[in-house]
């Protein structure tokens, strides 16, 4: 963690603000990486007062971060708050947008002990109730199916070695960032702490599963990570998921694919796998709850519906990143199988074992 007492370059937070970000959004100007590394090694050491910070964090918004800006910022977050504990398998990263869901079922957890089960390691990682939606996250589903949450980031790794699927908390892996907790709630709108976060890589994986409501946002994610000195992964694959989290909405889904520096796009059809449904019939009453009890009943091959389809498509999503198959059909047909067989089930009840 960056200590209070360190010594920063010429750039406060109220200079940037007078200088270059602060002008509006159409006047403004952008940071260097060195300008953008000093600020945000002051925001995790504590440095500006609360009001400029607020300051700070709106003005980016409303010029909108370069991806060097937010490259920047992500590898500070990554050498100074970020602690890091690596599984003997390598598996891929799922950072979906950590302020969570609030009317459809989360399927991560769910797609993630499938995709474990059909020889995918998988790691997710959240926060709890983190703001501006603080709705519901991995961490909340997998509280209610009884698998322990609050690990320490070297615990998850040995989860994911042990079981395939390995939860990472971010107030254990992540503590500068959560200390940022109250003043980000305080701002009532999304920072670009909201967008860094995701990217975190607590498992130090090779290949990152994102989501994104926009394309154009999914080719800046692509193009921070092209520009981290600390991010580095292969292959980054996003999608315009549910809620803006990591699950295929029915439907059309525009997916992102990044690869060693080259970027493409497509789409994929819902229908085109038999699953003809729309966003609506993955609604949900309680999303904590429900999307827990669905959870189970999905790996434990009780339902034939469309929660099932959309499980064994998302985690079908998971061996494609990781090039475990050659395209989702293949995928389909395994995670298919596994929930079939009591595969899925099986992991889920080592998780909560463990």
């Amino acid at each position: 963690m960056t200590q209070a007492t360190q010594k920063f370059g010429e750039w406060p937070l109220k200079r940037l603000l007078t200088e270059l970000v602060g002008s509006g959004p159409k006047s403004a100007d952008d940071m260097n990486r060195e300008q953008a590394r000093e600020a945000f090694q002051r925001i995790l050491a504590g440095e500006p007062d609360h009001t400029t910070l607020g300051a700070f964090w709106l003005a980016n918004r409303w010029k909108k971060n370069t991806p060097e800006e937010l490259a920047a910022f992500t590898d500070v977050m990554r050498e100074e708050s970020v602690v890091t504990a690596e599984p003997d398998c390598d598996p891929v990263d799922c950072g979906a947008n950590y302020d969570g869901k609030h009317t459809t079922a989360v399927l991560g957890v769910a797609a993630g002990i499938v995709a474990a089960a059909a020889g995918t390691p998988v790691v997710a990682h959240s926060g709890d109730r983190v703001p501006t939606q603080k709705a519901t996250a991995y961490k909340h589903v997998l509280d209610e199916l009884g698998v322990r949450t609050e690990l320490e980031p070297t615990e998850s790794a040995e989860m994911v070695d042990e079981t395939g699927f390995g939860f990472y908390y971010q107030p254990n892996f992540n503590p500068g960032i959560h200390d940022l907790y109250e003043r980000r709630d305080r701002m009532g709108v999304r920072t670009f702490v909201n967008t860094i976060e995701t990217v975190a890589n607590p498992a130090n994986a090779d290949v990152h599963l994102g989501s994104f409501y926009h394309l154009a946002f999914a080719k800046k994610m692509c193009d921070l990570v092209a520009e981290s000195e600390q991010l580095e992964f292969s292959r980054v694959l996003m999608f315009q998921g549910m809620e803006g989290y990591d699950d295929i909405r029915p439907g059309y889904t525009k997916v992102a694919d990044w690869r060693e520096g080259d970027f493409d796009d497509f789409e994929i059809e819902t229908a085109e796998y038999g699953m003809e449904m729309e966003s609506e019939d993955l609604a949900v009453d309680d999303v904590d709850a429900d999307s827990a009890a669905i959870t189970e009943s999905v790996l434990a091959g009780e339902r034939d519906d469309h929660f099932a389809d959309a499980v064994a498509l998302n985690a079908a999503f998971r061996l494609f990143a990781r090039d475990d198959v050659d395209d989702l059909e293949d995928g389909l047909e395994r995670t298919r199988d596994v929930i079939a067989d009591g595969s899925g089930a099986a992991v889920l009840e080592e998780l909560r074992a463990f």
